[in-house]
Parts: structure tokens; sequence; C-alpha cells
């Protein structure tokens, strides 16, 4: 098995099963079934995405990503953010301090007025609905519509070298007991009737973090199935990702998994390719 080696027709191979949408766990199995050693299947899979990955972001020009990379701290402009764990395909961070305790509990007090049944985007028609896949209460903040929300902003702005006004307002949601958010995919999915009047606001989103406000008794990570990834939820604690391409290749299915006791409050900011409007 160790003679086994990565050719042209199975790297074609791959990359017409991540087209078509399969999932990660899904080739793999495939190939062992075809007889593929899992030592190479994993070395052509992790090949073909890393290449996939640079030709998405030349494509697509630059992204939303840390100010330094390679820090384990960086500065944001006006905190001292630290990166716990990182990855880069999927290009995933988890960092904290990126929300003081003072913050989280006004973004809630302030939120909490406002809260209504949670919606998804409706990529079929452009608009928005309610969803069963989503559990939530939420509300979204005008961009800069308060000193607290425009300081957050300039402060992802610099964390992630990206403008402040290509971003959509600050969404704060509410988990309570059994609530949660099936996996899924931000971006827009292409192939719907309605993306297209929903990307004249600003582009494709390209990149998201999830902020949260406190910590929930048990339960409420957030996951990452793609990848066998679960980012517990801690106040002032956050999650980033970056999707080049509105496509499941760019391995970003995640979710949020049910509220177990307590509740969850998390405040998301979405990235866009443009000035959103």
């Amino acid at each position: 098995m160790s003679a086994q080696e990565i050719t042209p027709a199975l790297r074609q191979w791959i990359e017409e099963q991540t087209d078509a949408g399969h999932a990660v766990e899904a080739v793999l199995s495939s190939m062992h079934a075809s007889g593929w050693s899992e030592d190479v299947a994993l070395s052509a899979l992790e090949a073909v995405l890393l290449d996939r990955l640079s030709a998405q972001r030349a494509d697509q020009g630059r992204l939303p990503d840390l100010v330094r990379p390679g820090a384990s701290e960086v500065w944001a402009h006006d905190r001292h953010i630290q990166v716990l764990v990182q990855t880069t395909c999927p290009r995933i961070a988890v960092l904290s301090n990126v929300l003081s305790p003072q913050e989280c509990q006004d973004l809630m007090a302030l939120a909490r007025p406002r809260l209504a049944r949670s919606e998804t985007v409706a990529t079929e028609t452009g608009g928005s609905e309610v969803n069963e896949a989503r559990t939530s209460q939420g509300m979204f903040f005008e961009r800069g519509e308060s000193e607290l929300c425009a300081r957050i902003e300039q402060r992802i702005a610099a964390l992630f070298q990206w403008p402040v006004e290509n971003g959509e307002g600050i969404q704060v949601l509410r988990y309570g007991p059994g609530a949660q958010y099936k996996p899924h995919y931000d971006y827009f999915d292409p192939a719907q009737s309605g993306t297209t009047s929903i990307l004249r606001r600003g582009g494709q989103r390209v990149a998201t973090l999830v902020m949260y406000l406190n910590t929930p008794q048990a339960g409420g990570a957030t996951i990452f199935p793609d990848i066998g990834l679960e980012v517990n939820a801690m106040a002032g604690h956050a999650v980033f990702f970056a999707y080049g391409t509105p496509h499941p290749s760019s391995q970003t299915l995640h979710g949020g998994l049910a509220v177990e006791s307590g509740e969850k409050w998390v405040a998301t900011k979405w990235m866009r390719q443009a000035r959103f409007e």
C-alpha cells in the first residue's frame, strides 16, 4: 500500500466529489472502499483542498484574516486579543478577550428589549423567513448605531484588516434551553434565484465572527462537522472563520448545539466583499 501515489486521475476525482457537495467523510469513505490506504487518502484530499483554497483566494482577492496570523496575541484597536487555536484549511481562529465582561453585559442589555424569533435568509426570494433549523431569538444593530457598536466594529476591522463599511450590523442572538441552530453555511447560495438581489447590498459574505456574550451552564458549543471541531461558548471569547468561495469545499459548515442548561448569548459579525448598504 505504501507504493500508492496521488495520481492526476485521483486528484480530478476528488475535485469532482467536492464540487458535487459531498462531505469530506463521504469522500474518504469512498476512497477507502476503492482500496486507497488511509494515509494516501488523507494526503490526497488535503493536497487538493489546499490547492483549491489557494486558487480561490487568488480568484476572490484578499480575505479577512488576523492582522498577525502567526501570533499568539495581537493588538486590535484598543485591546490585546489572544489567539487560542487556529487552522489554515479551513481558515478558523478561536480567540479570547475579544469583548470585555462589561461589553458583553451591555450588548445583552441593549438587545434584550428588541429580541424576536430569529429568521434566516431566504435565498429563493432574497428576503428572510422563520426556519425550524434556527430556534433562537435575535435582533440586528445598525452599523455604528451606538458608541458601543462603533467601538466593537473598529476593533473587528483592525483585528481582521477589513473595512468597517464592509461589515453587516452586529446581530445578537439568545438561545434558551433546548434552542439550537442546525449545521449550515453563512454564504449565500449562488444557485438560488434570490441571491442576485442579496449580493447587490455588498457582495458575498466572506467571513464570520461569532462572539460569545455569556457562558452557558451546559451545551451550546459551535460545531464544525466537516473537521470535527467543537468550540465551547465562553464569555468574551469568539470564533472566526473565512470562506473564499460560496461552496461546501470551503469546509465551513457549522452549527450551534442545543443549550442543555441555562442560556447562550452570541453577537455575530458578517463580513462582505464590498461596502454593505
